[in-house]
């Protein structure tokens, strides 16, 4: 079985995290995006996965290797030239998808979805519709922020509705496929949106069906969206791995928190909170609803509530943090300073408080 995972965009919505390394590589609970889905892929069966890249081949690359080892798989990338879209990736890998793939079909989906992907039940699905592709659904409380995906009672897709103004669906495009080879037959080797070019024509043939995604789901391309992602992911762990969280005192609620990373006593850290490898907490630093990334340093008695802290940084004592503020790799924080819903670009010191929302600090 092989799968193909959309890695080729800029990460621009995740920047200043994607300023250091492309977005499939940000590790998302202590573990980068991408070995989520290649972890996933494995279980179901997946032994080959192609990685369709564009930006920082080189980063990619450079990881692969290490990947192969830890999962067990083959993973091969093809490389884009310029920007594909969703679609022409799979044209530009025709031949990496169809050599020896006895199953006649390949899981695709993009890099930056999380959720309890449900392969095993893709596959048993679209092997028993028969149709040429299969393609994941999620329900959601207010379908007119986005485009709907349409579908009959025999679970066909008859049509896509961009922002519907009156109800007609609640179920979008969870980003996740599983197509027939014969698929590759409608993409022409150029760039093509899967989801307004191919998927459509699909439907208008009646070869395209829909299966509703039962767990959580959330894009998680954006800061926002990154942390109300890892808050699902931890609650879903809490459910089925509920030892791998930190319980005890001084956490509350889920944490997840690497061996490696040094908490000392005194600090009260959670809920909805990743620590990674190699940090170290002060004592006195009360940390809530954010991520912390490899080999940060905490001064002690310092506040950070929905943030994301970036790669070797040191925040120093008594600093807030707070209002979805992200901060890139290798930032320096000086004592006594708050950054108030502020971006930070790689490589940078803070020696001054900054409180206006929304500014970058270049």
């Amino acid at each position: 079985m092989k799968a193909l995972i959309l890695v080729g965009g800029f990460g621009t919505r995740l920047r200043p995290l994607t300023f250091s390394c492309p977005k499939p590589c940000v590790e998302f609970a202590n573990k980068p995006i991408v070995c989520h889905q290649i972890e996933a892929l494995v279980k179901a069966g997946v032994t080959e996965v192609i990685l369709a890249i564009n930006y920082q081949p080189e980063t990619m690359r450079e990881s692969i290797e290490r990947y192969c080892e830890e999962y067990g798989v083959s993973i091969v990338c093809s490389q884009e030239t310029s920007p594909m879209g969703t679609a022409g990736p799979l044209a530009l890998a025709r031949e990496l998808l169809t050599k020896d793939n006895p199953e006649g079909c390949f899981f695709v989906l993009n890099s930056d979805v999380i959720c309890e992907y449900p392969f095993e039940e893709m596959y048993e699905f679209h092997k028993s519709h028969g149709k040429e592709g299969t393609i994941v659904v999620f329900p959601v409380d207010d379908p007119s922020k986005y485009g709907v995906v349409v579908s009959n009672e025999q679970k066909e897709v008859v049509s896509f509705v961009e922002k519907p103004k009156k109800f007609i669906s609640n179920k979008i495009n969870a980003g996740i496929y599983l197509l027939s080879n014969s698929v590759l037959d409608r993409i022409p080797l150029k760039p093509t949106s899967i989801e307004r070019e191919t998927f459509p024509l699909m439907a208008e043939d009646g070869q395209l069906c829909s299966l509703t995604l039962k767990s959580f789901w959330m894009d998680i391309g954006q800061p926002r969206d990154f942390l109300t992602g890892m808050e699902l992911y931890l609650e879903s762990l809490a459910q089925k791995s509920p030892e791998s969280l930190n319980k005890g005192e001084g956490y509350l609620g889920n944490v997840l928190v690497d061996p490696s990373a040094e908490i000392e006593e005194g600090c009260l850290i959670g809920p909805n909170v990743t620590i990674a490898a190699n940090c170290k907490v002060a004592a006195g630093t009360r940390i809530a609803n954010s991520c912390i990334l490899e080999g940060t340093t905490i001064a002690g008695n310092s506040w950070i509530n929905g943030s994301i802290i970036g790669w070797k940084n040191k925040v120093g004592r008594w600093v807030r943090i707070e209002s979805l503020s992200v901060l890139g790799e290798d930032v320096h924080v000086k004592d006594e300073v708050c950054l108030n819903g502020i971006i930070v670009l790689p490589h940078k010191e803070i020696k001054e408080s900054e409180l206006v929302q929304g500014k970058i600090v270049l």
